[in-house]
């Protein structure tokens, strides 16, 4: 059964988004992000890992977000197969989002560490799938 292991925030301010988390619910921080791409911060509670992320241009954000979005970008489900849910998901009627994996460099080829694929959900809400789960989240498997 697929497990919620993961969901990422995008804010504008991610040291004020993450000290709320830290100071309110006790998460720890188990990790920084900051590459071209994406700036901010890994929280865990011991079971999920919360990205509290910037994102630095509309490409990785998804262009119906932004890089100026702020909100859940989307929510990981840890699987045990990833063409297994892909057939599951296509089947559901959602779909690859090639431009956000295609942004980020993942998605296609071999499978390389905490290898997460986004797809479009119901709602408007984005999608990761992954094998290895997130670093933080109980689970995983790097």
């Amino acid at each position: 059964m697929a497990k919620i292991k993961h969901i990422a925030m995008s804010t504008q301010d991610p040291d004020k988004t993450a000290k709320f988390y830290i100071d309110v619910f006790g998460m720890k921080e188990i990790g920084r992000i900051e590459n071209p791409n994406t700036s901010g911060y890994y929280l865990s509670d011991g079971d999920l890992n919360l990205a509290i992320l910037k994102f630095k241009n509309d490409a990785v954000a998804g262009a119906e977000r932004g890089k100026g979005f702020s909100g859940i970008h989307h929510i990981g489900f840890q699987v045990d197969n990833l063409e297994a849910i892909a057939e599951r998901l296509a089947t559901a009627g959602s779909k690859p989002r090639d431009d956000v994996n295609e942004a980020l460099g993942v998605g296609k080829g071999e499978h390389k560490y905490n290898v997460e694929v986004k797809y479009s959900g119901p709602d408007n809400v984005m999608l990761d799938v992954s094998e290895t789960g997130w670093v933080g989240s109980s689970g995983f498997r790097p």
